[in-house]
This record gives structure tokens, C-alpha cells and sequence, in this order.
């Protein structure tokens, strides 16, 4: 029985069908149905070519489609739909060299990575599974579609999506699939480094992210990876208590506060990671230090944007073992707070060099000025600017 996101996308199936080609939900959408897990995007496999997909429907993204894939537009939802193909090589170890688009299911199911990800559903609900990808569900295993060997050397990030896998289903990996794994992983060395951070991210948020660590340490395929290949002890600083991780970012802060020898910039530089990453990994190692130093008060939830928060609290419960600090108390903290930017300071520098008019201007205004604001912030003074001023003229700023 379709349900929720599956009866949505309906209708693609049906006018798909109604025009004389066949079409199936296929690859994770129908495992994590059968999990029941979210469901994420709605992928559609189909016997049209693609462009009489294109011409079906009003709306059409052609993504890819010189290998078969579009993405529809309907009912302001997007769904990416595939037409069946067979593969050649692949000699960039991502897109096959020629694609030959058919008519056969069973044979575009051929092709996919593992058997978990190789089920087809047509739109009432019917299971096509030709490679025992539900018993593999039901044992919670991890398995290739036909020879490990072959799936990896076609796409090297597949080994990694194996990890990924682990990771969030808590499914081991066949044993067969494990000695291939074992047997190809140099070829991570070909993949782009945009690729690997991009599964690692999905990783590391994974439920069972210890069990894909586990996997990460008995396979060593951290030796392929951006600076962990120069640094091979990273593996041995993870803590075992290690929670699903938000972002990448997050796991940076860990790495570079347990081994504060290797930077944040070194860290997201090598990973190819956003300036946005790179921002929220400074943002939180600066928060635990100051954590390490004086717990959970108003000045560090003042100092660390509130969006990450939650992230803040998984590393706090992830190094400081035993920690109490939860999100709500950071976000109870929040509401009590005087102010929240420097902006709200009933004082500011021009006020100050009134006060200090014999004074030349410089570094020293904006030293006051955060002084004032860590004293306000921590309740020490009354956000009034009659308090403010006698405060400052009785303490008055160091000028260097």
C-alpha cells in the first residue's frame, strides 16, 4: 500500500504508463519504505527514453540526460526519472563511457551498487526485488549486485557509500563485498575530493555512526582520505561515545580539539569545504575551549550563534563525558540575556572618546567597548548608560 510522498508521485507513474512505457519507483526510495524510514527524494526508473519524458510533462530539468536522466517538475514537487540503460566502462570512475538506454528492468537493475538498492515498486505497491535485496533488508547486510570488484572499480565512491551505509542502517557488509572493498580501495586515490566530503557528511550524521567507524578502522580506508592519509592516528582519537554528527564542521571541531596540531583551515581547506563550514568548525572549537575553561554560562551561549546550538551540545556530550549541558538549557540561557549583539550596548565609541577626549583614538575603543559588553552580558552591570560610563571612568581602558 502506497503512502505519503509515494502517492504524490503517483501520477508521473500513470502518465508515464499512459503513454505506453512502463516506470517504477526504484533504489532507496522503495528501501527505506521498506524500513520504514523518511522517506527522502522519489526516484522513477522508466523504458521512455528521455526525451519523451521531456515531452510528457511541462516542467523537465534535463540534469543528465545524455545518461537518460531528467529531473520532472509536478505538482511542485521534483522527481528524478531514468530511462532503463546498460553501461559501458568507466574509465573516469564515475560516468559510464556510453550508456544504451532499453527497455528491460532486469537489466537496468543489473547495473545498480547493492541489492538493497536495486528494488523496483510499480505504482501498487508490488515489489520487483531480482537480487534478494528484501532478504538482505530482513539480515540487515550490505551487498553488491553481482561481483564487489566490478561495482567498485566502475565508481570508487561506492566503497565509501558502503561505509555510509553502515552507518545510518547499522547493516554489516557481506563478507564478499568486505574482501572487495579490501581489494579496490586504492581507487579512492581517483575519486574528487567534493565527492568524498559529500558521503562522509551523510556518514557521519548516520544512527549507527559508530558502526561505520568500525569499518572505517578495520577496512583503513582513512588512509585515502584528505589529511587523514598523512595523519593515519586520527582513527585512535575518535571517541567510542561518538553521537550522529550535524556536519562535517562538527567533526572538525572534534578532530582539532582532540589533536590541535592539525588547523580547522587545514581541516576544510583539504576537504574542499564551504567558507559557511569552515565559519561554523572556528565558531565551535572556540565555544569548547572557552567551555573547557568555565562550563556553560551567558558569554559563551552570547558568543556562539544559536543555530549551533544543537551541534555545541553533541560535542559537549561526545568529549565531556559526563556533561548535563542540553540544547534547552542553552536556549533558556538565551532568552535571559540582557543582549544579544554589541549593537544593544547603551554605549558606544563615540560616547567613549567624550569620556576620554585626551586620548588618541584607536585600538583601545573597541577593547572598552568588549569589556563592557562581557560585564553587561554576565550581569555584572545594569545595561544602562549612566551604570556604563561611571563603570568605565573607574576602570578605565588600557591604552597601549
Amino acid at each position: 500500500m502506497l503512502k505519503g510522498p509515494f502517492l504524490d508521485a503517483r501520477d508521473v507513474i500513470e502518465i508515464i504508463e499512459s503513454n505506453g512505457h512502463q516506470a517504477y519507483f526504484v533504489g532507496g526510495c522503495v528501501r527505506d519504505l521498506l524500513l520504514d524510514r523518511p522517506i527522502g527524494d522519489i526516484d522513477i526508473t522508466t523504458s521512455a527514453p528521455p526525451n519523451t519524458v521531456m515531452n510528457l510533462f511541462k516542467e523537465v530539468i534535463p540534469v543528465g540526460i545524455e545518461h537518460g536522466t531528467v529531473i520532472v517538475r509536478y505538482n511542485k514537487e521534483s522527481y528524478e526519472v531514468t530511462t532503463f540503460r546498460v553501461e559501458g566502462e568507466y574509465s573516469d570512475h564515475r560516468h559510464p563511457d556510453q550508456v544504451e538506454f532499453i527497455d528491460q528492468l532486469d537489466k537496468d537493475l543489473e547495473r545498480r551498487d547493492f541489492t538493497i538498492n536495486a528494488l523496483a515498486m510499480d505504482k501498487d505497491g508490488k515489489i520487483t526485488d531480482l537480487f534478494h535485496g528484501v532478504e538482505d533488508l530482513q539480515k540487515k547486510v550490505i551487498r553488491t549486485v553481482g561481483s564487489g570488484v566490478e561495482r567498485f572499480t566502475e565508481d570508487p565512491l561506492r566503497v565509501i557509500r558502503a561505509l555510509r551505509f553502515s552507518s545510518q542502517l547499522g547493516f554489516s557488509i557481506e563478507d564478499e563485498t568486505l574482501a572487495a572493498i579490501h581489494q579496490v580501495k586504492d581507487q579512492i586515490d581517483n575519486l574528487a575530493v567534493e565527492r568524498i566530503t559529500n558521503e562522509m557528511t551523510k556518514f557521519l550524521s548516520g544512527n549507527h555512526v559508530r558502526v561505520g567507524l568500525d569499518y572505517l578502522n578495520e577496512t583503513k580506508i582513512y588512509n585515502y582520505l584528505p589529511v587523514w592519509s598523512k595523519h593515519p592516528e586520527i582513527i585512535d582519537i575518535i571517541p567510542r561515545n561518538l553521537q550522529p554528527l550535524g556536519s562535517l564542521a562538527e567533526f572538525f571541531a572534534l578532530l582539532h580539539f582532540k589533536m590541535p596540531s592539525i588547523s580547522i583551515q587545514t581541516w576544510t581547506k583539504e576537504w574542499k569545504c564551504s567558507n559557511k563550514e569552515r565559519t561554523e568548525a572556528q565558531h565551535l572549537i572556540t565555544a569548547l575551549a572557552y567551555f573547557q575553561d568555565n562550563g556553560l554560562d551567558p558569554w559563551l551561549v552570547y558568543q556562539l550563534p544559536n543555530h549551533f546550538y544543537g551541534g555545541f551540545t553533541r560535542l559537549v556530550h561526545t568529549i565531556f563525558t559526563p556533561s548535563s549541558v542540553s540544547q534547552i538549557d542553552m536556549e533558556n540561557l538565551d532568552s535571559k540575556l540582557p543582549i544579544h549583539s554589541r549593537k544593544e550596548l547603551e554605549i558606544d565609541g563615540n560616547i567613549l572618546i567624550e569620556l576620554f577626549p585626551n586620548v588618541k583614538k584607536g585600538p583601545w575603543i573597541q577593547k572598552a567597548l568588549s569589556r563592557l559588553e562581557k560585564e553587561v552580558v554576565l550581569g555584572h552591570l545594569e545595561n544602562d548608560q549612566i551604570i556604563l560610563k561611571e563603570w568605565i571612568k573607574w576602570n578605565p581602558p588600557e591604552i597601549n
